[in-house]
């Protein structure tokens, strides 16, 4: 008995040190950065190696690939986990939290900023949002701008699903042309008309997009005018593969 009460006491002594390195290190404010690039490393290794592990056992075709097509495959399954987390994030804090409304904080919308909403930047995707997002996650400026364009990132599955159809020798199925139309009416509603709210919002608070510095000011354009540009030259491909794709099944 007394060696399972000092067990238990062991046990606790080390929960309460833990709780005290993760309060005070990990989740410090100077530290959350650091702390969500690091966790976000880690949980695209555990993405990577799950993809595989479920892969091998559930579709026949994964072990028929070659080793550059089962790398793909598995950096994909990376890609879709990172779209569903950061749009779910990302649609809370533009449009249920209250950390951004004009109603519910006083202060300037453009300087706002949480531990939650700075954590939640730590996992830098693409090369061209990478510098927006990281300057937004490190000075705490334009986060609400970089959230809208994160939203964007909800087109990412279904992009990842027709190359897993493709792969799989599945272009002719239903399930080809139903991803189709889903990523059309995506695309559409996150990186076109999301854009253009996200440009009306910037003008109707450009009082307060003015005062941030002016590397912040620059990002706020130009960032979401390159990718706005992009957006739209894919969206012409989309809707011109559609086409092409509904006529072959009439």
């Amino acid at each position: 008995m007394a060696t399972s009460r000092k067990t238990v006491l062991a046990i606790k002594s080390y929960q309460n040190q833990a709780q005290v390195l993760v309060k005070n290190y990990l989740l410090a404010d100077r530290f959350i950065p650091y702390t969500s690039i690091l966790g976000g490393m880690f949980l695209c290794k555990v993405a990577y190696d799950l993809t595989q592990l479920i892969s091998t056992f559930y579709f026949k075709s994964y072990n028929g690939l070659t080793k550059i097509q089962r790398i793909e495959w598995n950096n994909r399954g990376i890609s879709t986990l990172h779209a569903i987390f950061i749009t779910v994030v990302s649609l809370y804090f533009v449009f249920w939290s209250d950390l951004f409304s004009d109603q519910q904080l006083s202060g300037i919308v453009t300087f706002r900023s949480s531990p939650l909403s700075v954590f939640a930047l730590g996992v830098i995707h693409h090369s061209l949002s990478g510098v927006a997002v990281a300057y937004s996650m490190f000075s705490g400026e334009g986060q609400l701008y970089t959230f809208m364009i994160l939203i964007s990132e909800v087109t990412t599955p279904e992009v990842n699903m027709r190359w897993y159809l493709d792969t799989a020798g599945m272009k002719r199925s239903c399930a080809y042309l139903i991803n189709g139309v889903l990523i059309f009416f995506a695309w559409l509603a996150a990186r076109i008309l999301l854009f253009v709210y996200m440009f009306y919002h910037v003008y109707l608070h450009y009082d307060q997009v003015i005062q941030m510095q002016t590397f912040g000011y620059f990002l706020v354009f130009v960032v979401p005018s390159a990718l706005a540009i992009m957006n739209l030259m894919w969206f012409g491909k989309i809707i011109k593969g559609l086409k092409k794709t509904i006529a072959k099944r009439q």
